[in-house]
């Protein structure tokens, strides 16, 4: 089942971006251009995960649309401004807000925080992939062996949650290039060959698992998994 939002946001612009991008992150939006459609009926945010409130609304502002919602509801809220003055983003928590983030914002960013207040609210779990000895968090970029954290970029966690879906298998290169950077290009492949001898050193504890290129194919990856 989706996890349902409700995005307040009056910039038609942005408010089609956001909507789309977390439906392509896999929840349920029901965005709302106008504040007064939640004053006259709070009870429609009920079901709903979670608020997303544009501080700069018309006729109400986001921090006062918050005081009323939270009148009647517990749905955990973040807010989304243009505004970024520390006076604002204190107030903002005042209020109650679980987040707080400044436009323009990047979308990846804006989803981290979404999944960040959603787990402290158990409504999702944190996903963990075990690859040999190691431990791969995918939503923190972090791939863990015993007490030691390595900290990923998010390319090579991308990267490294491809090949952990394609577990002994060969997968061809054309294939990593178009899902993770929308394009088959000489120099992307390039950067994609510096990932993998990365990737390679990082998992240099454990020589079960093994990455390794096929010529004119790809890579043939291969290790002992087990998600968690």
């Amino acid at each position: 089942m989706k996890l349902k939002i409700i995005l307040v946001e009056d910039d038609p612009d942005l408010g089609m971006v956001l909507k789309q991008y977390l439906e392509f992150s896999d929840f349920e939006v029901v965005w709302i251009t106008h504040p007064e459609e939640i004053l006259k009926n709070k009870k429609m945010i009920d079901g709903y995960q979670l608020a997303i409130l544009d501080v700069m609304l018309p006729g109400i502002d986001g921090f006062e649309l918050s005081k009323e919602i939270r009148k009647t509801s517990d749905i955990p809220f973040l807010f989304l401004t243009a505004k970024s003055q520390s006076i604002d983003r204190i107030l903002g928590l005042k209020l109650g807000a679980d987040d707080y983030i400044t436009k323009p914002c990047e979308p990846e960013e804006l989803i981290l925080r979404i999944k960040n207040i959603l787990r402290r609210q158990n409504h999702i779990k944190e996903d963990i992939i075990k690859i040999g000895y190691y431990s791969f968090v995918p939503e923190q970029f972090r791939l863990i062996y015993q007490d030691h954290a390595i900290q990923l970029t998010e390319k090579e966690s991308e990267l490294l949650l491809l090949l952990s879906k394609n577990n002994r298998r060969i997968i061809n290169r054309k294939e990593i290039l178009e899902t993770l950077w929308g394009e088959n290009d000489y120099f992307l492949g390039r950067s994609l060959d510096v990932f993998m001898t990365r990737l390679r050193k990082y998992f240099q504890h454990d020589e079960r698992i093994t990455l390794d290129s096929v010529r004119g194919v790809g890579f043939k990856v291969e290790f002992p998994d087990n998600r968690s």
